[in-house]
């Protein structure tokens, strides 16, 4: 029995909260029968280990009850019927929030109720109300102002809290949530953007928004925007079928958002009940707070008085329904050309900049057939072309090795033909053995210093030839080269300006292709083709006797795809290698076993420590995404940091997925 707890504690330590938005079908005024379509809701909600769920706006008795609303009659069977809800569901793990008409002090409001366990956990009056034609709550419903205090009021048999300014705080890190209702994020400042800044990482949204033409994409974009700017989670769910159509129609749109990213959504214009769930991630939204200044300027809220009211969720254990991209640096298909476009754009205007600064006659660069440098030429003659330089200002050398194979160096030699730049061609061999010679290396045993003496060689010979042609040396290597320390320094590691110093390798390979269908003729199209389809090899151990390369990068330090993976959770939301681990195994459940991710995950966190000398003297280079590796601005750690705790944790990790 201890063993479960301890899994399902592990689990819950993830951050993960499974929420749902449901809308129920509903008859006018028929609170009893409303009462039971929300108790099924709730009762699959709880087999679907969905912790929170919430309804439509007046859900228990219908919005569109109009001056019924002023109905003793209804009033007193909407109390009978949350109360009755909140007993029938008291052994249920489940809090639901519920939309419903309440009297106080002989005023009406209207609100949503928060229920959990057979408690009334607190009641929030909506704060704006709409005047329009078809919405003129004035004439039924009193307004609460955010700035009205939280009172103590006995309803449904039940002493609870009322007030705008609930948050309902999970009983786990620093996961709340908080509650405003239709029109309230209409408004210039919705009760919600206060709700965040003090402190609420989640809020739900009970609306009766009727349908018109162009509207759901307005109210999208309206949820969309609120949840990137109070970086939280957003449940949004309107009401559906059963809803008057004598005027208005509803269409039942529902919406999971975290941080301005869709999780999920409903179908329109059912005639069924429905249920849309997702997991919000509070571990992210922590993160993405951590860096936002914003939310430490808590006297902006401090005339509206908070008050927190404990919700002790039970853990569950639960799989992910959300999807985990595997991809995360890669555009999805939805703005893909748009985005590939955009990146390849600002690493252009980078060198164009880096090229008119220092006044270089011409553009040094290192092909070598391979994906990096392949992208890198495609920059410089993007840029050439759009500064309107020759594309002989560009010189491309190919500097062939003991490693080089017939594929790459053939590659490399078309494809400076046919973007007809200059071409030149240096063999590093003679160099490089008379270097053994002087340091008194045997050339056979094929080592650290065999290798990177052809690396050191290469950066040599380029920056000695930009010299001569008063140029400067464009770098090749990557993002994900960067964070892995698969760099020679004072090779490869330098140059003048690194166009790819912010594209991981996963994107790079996605560049090329773009660039080839939509920026290249067809000459250059059919060599990056074979370009693209090259394994990637840094090429610095000689080739077998077929002249086919031996040496094979990911067989080394493991797949790019899986430290890609690693390095943008690890930046860009500081996640513990265990939570990193949990989301690689549903990213990647089809293609790797947990022993290989573990494995992979150690080489990545201890590459990442032992190389951070490298990346604190890196040059200049363009930005691209949210995650960069410049000791300049986006990431400066010391280069003597320990590993153990990161390594520990992954270990502890292993111990308890063995339980």
């Amino acid at each position: 029995m201890k063993k479960i707890l301890e899994k399902t504690a592990w689990k819950e330590a993830f951050g993960f909260c499974k929420v749902a938005a449901a809308i129920p079908e509903v008859r006018v005024a028929d609170c009893e029968w409303n009462m039971r379509q929300i108790q099924n809701l709730i009762i699959q909600a709880e087999k679907q280990k969905i912790r929170i769920i919430c309804f439509p706006e007046l859900s228990i008795s219908a919005y569109t009850c109009g001056d019924l609303f002023l109905q003793n009659t209804l009033t007193l069977a909407v109390e009978k019927a949350i109360a009755q809800l909140v007993a029938d569901t008291a052994k249920l793990p489940v809090c639901f929030i519920a939309g419903a008409p309440i009297e106080h002090h002989s005023k009406l409001y209207n609100c949503a109720v928060v229920c959990k366990g057979g408690r009334i956990l607190g009641i929030i009056p909506k704060t704006y109300l709409p005047n329009y034609s078809e919405f003129y709550e004035k004439r039924w419903f009193e307004a609460y102002s955010l700035s009205s205090p939280v009172i103590e009021i006995e309803y449904a048999g039940h002493l609870t809290s009322f007030g705008s300014n609930l948050l309902f705080d999970l009983g786990f890190g620093n996961a709340r949530f908080a509650v405003e209702i239709c029109e309230d994020v209409w408004s210039v400042t919705p009760p919600s953007s206060c709700h965040a800044m003090a402190g609420a990482q989640l809020i739900f949204n009970l609306s009766a928004s009727n349908e018109l033409t162009g509207k759901q994409q307005y109210v999208k974009s309206l949820i969309n925007q609120q949840s990137a700017r109070c970086q939280a989670g957003y449940v949004y769910v309107a009401a559906g079928f059963g809803e008057s159509t004598t005027d208005l129609v509803y269409a039942g749109n529902a919406y999971v958002y975290e941080n301005g990213k869709l999780l999920a959504e409903s179908k329109r214009f059912q005639f069924n009940e429905q249920l849309i769930f997702s997991e919000i991630d509070f571990d992210l939204l922590d993160s993405e707070r951590k860096k936002n200044t914003t939310f430490i300027g808590k006297p902006v809220v401090e005339n509206y008085k908070h008050v927190s009211v404990d919700i002790d969720l039970e853990k569950g254990n639960f799989e992910l329904s959300r999807t985990i991209n595997p991809t995360p640096f890669v555009p999805t298909a939805a703005n893909y050309n748009e985005s590939c476009e955009e990146i390849f754009s600002i690493q252009v205007s980078g060198l164009a900049k880096r090229l008119i600064h220092t006044h270089s006659q011409s553009l040094l660069i290192g092909v070598s057939g391979g994906l990096d440098s392949t992208l890198a030429l495609l920059v410089c003659v993007k840029t050439a072309d759009k500064l309107g330089l020759s594309r002989k200002m560009i010189y491309g050398v190919t500097m062939p090795g003991y490693g080089t194979t017939g594929r790459t160096y053939a590659n490399a030699i078309q494809l400076m033909k046919s973007l007809g730049i200059n071409s030149r061609e240096i063999s590093i061999v003679a160099a490089c053995e008379q270097h053994f010679k002087d340091i008194g290396h045997d050339p056979d045993i094929h080592d650290a210093t065999y290798e990177n003496t052809q690396a050191r060689e290469r950066t040599q010979i380029l920056m000695d030839l930009a010299n001569q042609l008063n140029g400067i040396v464009v770098g090749t290597g990557d993002l994900s080269e960067l964070a892995l320390g698969w760099t020679t320094y004072n090779g490869d590691h330098i140059s003048m300006y690194a166009v790819n110093s912010g594209i991981p390798k996963t994107l790079v390979r996605h560049l090329v292709r773009w660039a080839a269908q939509t920026q290249m003729d067809k000459a250059s199209q059919t060599v990056l083709s074979d370009v693209l389809n090259t394994p990637v090899s840094p090429e610095l151990l000689p080739a077998n006797s077929k002249g086919e390369m031996t040496q094979f990068t990911e067989d080394v330090i493991g797949p790019y795809e899986l430290h890609d993976f690693f390095l943008f959770y690890t930046l860009r939301y500081g996640f513990t290698p265990d939570k990193i681990l949990y989301l690689a195994k549903q990213a990647f459940k089809e293609n790797y076993d947990h022993s290989t991710l573990l494995k992979w995950m150690e080489v990545f966190y201890r590459r990442f420590f032992s190389q951070q000398f490298k990346r604190s003297c890196l040059p200049d280079g363009p930005k691209v995404g949210s995650v960069n590796l410049s000791p300049r601005g986006d990431w400066r750690m010391p280069s003597d940091a320990s590993v153990n705790m990161w390594l520990k944790s992954l270990n502890s990790e292993d111990k308890l997925n063995n339980l």
